[in-house]
């Protein structure tokens, strides 16, 4: 069974201060995006498709795709704030795109068959490749409603220069999910973890904690789960200009719902990423020290 790889590059990047999913982070100029495409083919995904923003189209079309080698399946779609489902508008005030879950949506109809999530500014390892894609060759698209998510330790992911967007998961002992708690303010605090709530009161974390970094596995019949939810939000949300959906949101739903479940997978990877300008030392450090120990070539497409 063909599997796909679903990129999220649409992101405004307004922490970090750019358009970080097309930095160079790589010796040859590769972004985060390039080594995740390597591992990802390397594991067996045969397709490739970003969510972009469509500030970023030109610059897509012109510069970035035509690094890849002509036999790569490349392509992309359009996150914008206008594709609504029918009977919604944007708000006048509305800025900000819509979230993860309508960055999913907007696949819908490019992919068919049993595809992978990610973030495009997040590294996230060859080994997690291989465990996602064995699970997604394992699930037909005849029988949905079975996904999965490859998840991290909470410490492992965390920004040493300001708040993180972090999914906490609760798993039960046969492995599924039972929930996700999306916490949009997780920042290190006298040498431990802690999130923010709206109010301002600040809670404790569990270092260990298992979280969701946005690597997630799905069936096609995710997209209209999504559209129904989206449709539910949006009515909800009319007058908040800063709402988004969230793809746990939609996940939690579902298992709420009994209409789906997720199996929680654990990589033995390390995670790391980009949020802010100052962690960009680190992550150009450690992608020369794997490109040392001969994990990565001094140039992927060259």
């Amino acid at each position: 069974m063909n599997t796909t790889l679903l990129i999220m590059a649409a992101g405004m990047g307004s922490r970090y201060g750019g358009m970080k999913q097309v930095d160079a982070f790589g010796p040859s100029g590769e972004t985060i995006t390039d080594y995740s495409i390597y591992d990802a083919l390397h594991a067996g995904f045969e397709r490739f498709v970003f969510v972009i923003s469509p500030k970023m189209e030109e610059d897509f079309k012109t510069n970035y795709i035509k690094k890849f080698p002509s036999h790569l399946n490349v392509e992309y779609v359009i996150q914008s704030l206008d594709i609504l489902p029918r009977g919604f508008s944007v708000p006048e005030d509305r800025v900000k795109p819509w979230g993860t879950a309508h960055a999913v949506l907007m696949a819908k109809d490019v992919i068919n068959e049993p595809f992978a999530v990610i973030n495009a500014d997040d590294y996230y390892g060859s080994k997690s490749y291989k465990i996602l894609n064995h699970f997604l060759r394992q699930t037909s698209a005849e029988a949905p409603g079975h996904y999965c998510m490859v998840a991290f330790e909470l410490m492992k992911t965390i920004s040493e220069y300001g708040s993180v967007a972090r999914g906490l998961c609760q798993v039960n002992d046969r492995g599924y999910l039972t929930g996700m708690v999306e916490r949009t303010k997780v920042y290190l605090k006298d040498g431990g973890v802690v999130y923010e709530d709206e109010d301002g009161s600040v809670h404790s974390l569990d270092p260990m904690d298992t979280v969701s970094m946005n690597l997630f596995g799905f069936t096609p019949d995710f997209f209209p789960h999504i559209e129904e939810e989206f449709k539910g939000f949006l009515k909800k949300n009319a007058n908040n200009p800063k709402a988004e959906i969230y793809i746990p949101i939609v996940v939690n739903n579902l298992i709420a719902a009994g209409k789906s479940s997720m199996s929680v997978l654990q990589t033995p990877e390390s995670w790391f990423g980009v949020t802010y300008q100052e962690d960009k030392p680190r992550v150009l450090k450690s992608i020369r020290e794997l490109v040392d120990q001969g994990v990565y070539p001094e140039s992927l497409w060259g």
